[in-house]
């Protein structure tokens, strides 16, 4: 038998340990530690603190945001789970300096200093552009949109709370009728009164919630120019109902702005707007002003520099933005795929993406195989049949829709009625209809054809086909790496400032693998 020395791993052990030399050269922590102890100025957390006369003594703001940072990039969100990594873990050790923060104290750190967070973030920006890893060629923006720490079934119009309200006042007394009428001598009794009195409670709780709700808020609005009133939220009232491919959720948007280089993200913010298109102005507003404010750039956009989205950012007003502002944009309308030749036979070759959608809906000549014409207003249908003006609507600036139906006795004998029209026996009836068709036309040139004509150009394509491999990754690392799939705060502004310190995070990665600074820094110690 072999004779191997004896040891337990169920056992502790008395070790000296120096913190400094936990932190290794080229690694994440040795550069976190290294940026905000010697490089970053983090006066901008002191001004809440106000126990400089009394009181008891505050963890040290670089402490609470190294442990914070790492712990994010290790995908740890969980306050408490940061607290006990500090008590088990060596390098939240070495980070914190042995000490211990409550989750409280770790969780109000996050959410209390949403402004202090942008000057970091900030900071370390220019801490980017000073290793050199800013190339202010391209930049990329998109939206994450990931769910928040509020419920959408408190999502709704006034008049859908109110009814709600009204709803759940007729359940609460329905449940202390009932309450009333129990026997509590029999034990089955007792049961029964027992689960109906967390009922009430319940339901007193949330009839007072809504009732607060629309006391002390008022409807709110949209973006658009007509003010409709959107769904409000009881919980998080700045949050709002997103569309994703996992369906509707509660919650924010994170965008983010990238530099092709390197993919250091330039700039972050959170908003509570479904449509993506709002949120353009404000980004590339704040990348101009950031710029100027850091001294990197008076203006970033008379530098040539190229700006591109993706769809859900454009819209007329955003495109008539980029050039009153002569900011190279790039970004397409949601039909620039059909105009790509080399996407031509992709609904042959792969379907229809939305299939189900149309299941039981018959497929009729298209509205391409009627010849209109804008100059006499008229229309005329596959057969030769001269079709009447129907209706004539101004769309937006520059867009002019017109819609035509066929004469009822035209369609009533058309030999081609059945391939034409969905329910051509609507045509034998007296009151019924001919085929309806309509056509958008462009009275004049709009910004939205501008941006067609950059996009559609041989260069447009080649430089919207770096957006997707500037911007996707960064999120892919924040998502899937980072672990950050929903935002565990609440208000606009906490939420902007946990996007943020993921964002930070990114970007310190960066400044680690790639900064030049760092790299001799840390030959010398190693």
């Amino acid at each position: 038998m072999p004779n191997f020395k004896s040891y337990d791993y169920n056992q502790t052990a008395m070790v000296v340990i120096n913190f400094e030399e936990q932190l290794q050269p080229n690694t994440f922590e040795y550069t976190l530690h290294h940026l905000i102890s010697n490089r970053l100025d983090l006066s901008a957390f002191n001004d809440k603190y106000k126990n400089d006369k009394g009181g008891r003594s505050a963890y040290d703001p670089a402490v609470l945001l190294k442990i914070i940072l790492f712990a994010y990039s290790k995908g740890i969100t969980s306050s408490r789970e940061i607290m006990w990594s500090c008590e088990t873990n060596i390098i939240f050790k070495a980070l914190s300096c042995d000490s211990v923060p409550h989750y409280t104290t770790i969780a109000s750190f996050v959410s209390s200093y949403p402004d202090a967070i942008e000057a970091v973030f900030e900071q370390v920006l220019l801490v980017c552009y000073q290793e050199g890893l800013l190339g202010n060629e391209l930049f990329a923006i998109d939206g994450c949109k990931m769910p928040s720490n509020a419920a959408k079934e408190w999502s709704g119009t006034f008049k859908e709370l109110k009814q709600k309200k009204h709803k759940i006042g007729k359940q609460l007394k329905h449940c202390i009728k009932e309450h009333k009428k129990c026997d509590r001598r029999r034990s089955d009794e007792k049961e029964r009164a027992k689960r109906l009195a967390q009922s009430i409670e319940t339901l007193d709780k949330a009839h007072k919630k809504i009732d607060e709700f629309l006391k002390t808020e008022s409807p709110r609005k949209g973006q658009g120019k007509q003010q409709k009133e959107v769904k409000s939220n009881i919980t998080d009232n700045e949050s709002c109902k997103v569309k994703t491919n996992k369906g509707v959720i509660q919650g924010y948007n994170g965008v983010a702005a990238v530099d092709k280089k390197h993919q250091i993200i330039i700039d972050a913010q959170a908003f509570g707007e479904g449509q993506e298109y709002h949120t353009l102005k404000p980004v590339l507003e704040s990348i101009k002003d950031r710029y100027e404010r850091l001294d990197i750039s008076d203006d970033i956009y008379k530098d040539d520099v190229i700006v591109t989205a993706d769809t859900g950012f454009s819209n007329e007003d955003n495109n008539q933005y980029l050039i009153d502002e002569a900011i190279n944009g790039y970004i397409p309308d949601n039909q620039f795929r059909s105009r790509d030749p080399r996407y031509k036979g992709q609904k042959d070759k792969y379907g229809k993406r939305h299939q189900d959608t149309k299941i039981g809906i018959k497929e009729v000549i298209p509205s391409s195989e009627f010849t209109f014409n804008l100059k006499k207003k008229s229309c005329v249908c596959p057969a030769g049949n001269a079709m009447w003006l129907r209706d004539e609507k101004k769309m937006s600036e520059g867009k002019l829709k017109l819609s035509f139906e066929g004469n009822l006795t035209d369609c009533r004998h058309c030999d081609i009625k059945e391939q034409c029209m969905r329910n051509p026996a609507s045509a034998d009836h007296r009151k019924g209809n001919g085929r309806q068709v309509s056509k958008t036309f462009t009275v004049k040139p709009t910004a939205t054809d501008w941006m067609k004509k950059r996009v559609d150009s041989p260069y447009g394509k080649q430089v919207y086909g770096h957006r997707m491999s500037v911007v996707e990754p960064v999120f892919g690392n924040i998502g899937t790496n980072k672990g950050l799939n929903r935002f565990s705060l609440r208000s606009k502004a906490k939420v902007q400032g946990q996007w943020r310190l993921f964002c930070m995070v990114h970007n310190i990665e960066k400044v680690m693998r790639y900064g030049e600074m760092e790299k001799e820094r840390a030959q010398k110690v190693a």
